[in-house]
């Protein structure tokens, strides 16, 4: 560029940046001086804002008791209708937004997390899992019910049946089995909640009964 300088000072400046290659708007920016970079400070204010008395005042009467329960929009439209103008409804946010007061001011009640039981297993026969499962039977329409119990820490079959129907009374005959087999019950069983299981796992007082909804670990 240097040398784009030094020879338009010979011939024109078109003459001289078509000898050396150069975009005649990449010389005239180069040859102009740069302008100074702006200092950053605050915004000057704006001559149309409201002043601390009217702000003041849009407060108070979204806070009175005439429009404490309606928003912004319901308010500048009620106010319209009688004639009045007091600020548009974005104005209205953007002012109680200052004050802290763009929330939900509705009375409601919080929304409450309800965290989902969990059957832990420490070791083995602590928590057994069990389930149904469907079995094609030798001709179309036949089918067969496996009822098969897990221990969740072992992953050992502790038991299983196979069986014609899906219902309580065969649930609890088959987890009786299974405890009256392996000697021993586990703390808790974790089942299926289908129609009319929901009993099986009230087979005595003794057994933890698992609550409606539960994840296993």
């Amino acid at each position: 560029m240097t040398a784009a300088q030094q020879l338009a000072q010979s011939v024109d400046v078109k003459a001289a940046c078509d000898a050396l290659s150069v975009a005649r708007p990449s010389y005239y920016r180069h040859c102009r001086p740069a302008a100074p970079k702006p200092v950053a400070g605050e915004r000057p204010p704006n001559p149309r804002r409201y002043s601390d008395a009217e702000r003041e005042a849009i407060v108070q009467v979204l806070n009175s008791q005439r429009f404490c329960d309606k928003s912004p929009e319901q308010v500048e439209a009620i106010l319209a209708e009688e004639g009045k103008r007091m600020a548009s409804a974005r104005t209205m946010y953007r002012i109680l937004a200052a004050v802290q007061q763009v929330r939900e001011r509705r009375n409601r009640r919080p929304h409450v997390v309800h965290h989902t039981p969990r059957l832990v297993a420490y070791g083995p026969n602590e928590v057994w899992s069990w389930d149904i499962s469907r079995l094609k039977g030798p001709e179309k329409g036949i089918w067969y019910l496996l009822y098969v119990a897990l221990d969740i820490y072992s992953r050992f079959v502790v038991g299983w049946m196979l069986a014609e129907r899906e219902n309580a009374k065969t649930a609890q005959h088959f987890l009786r089995e299974t405890m009256r087999k392996q000697g021993y019950r586990a703390r808790a069983n974790h089942g299926p909640s289908g129609p009319g299981l929901a009993d099986a796992r009230q087979i005595d007082d003794g057994y933890a009964r698992r609550p409606r909804r539960c994840a296993v670990v």
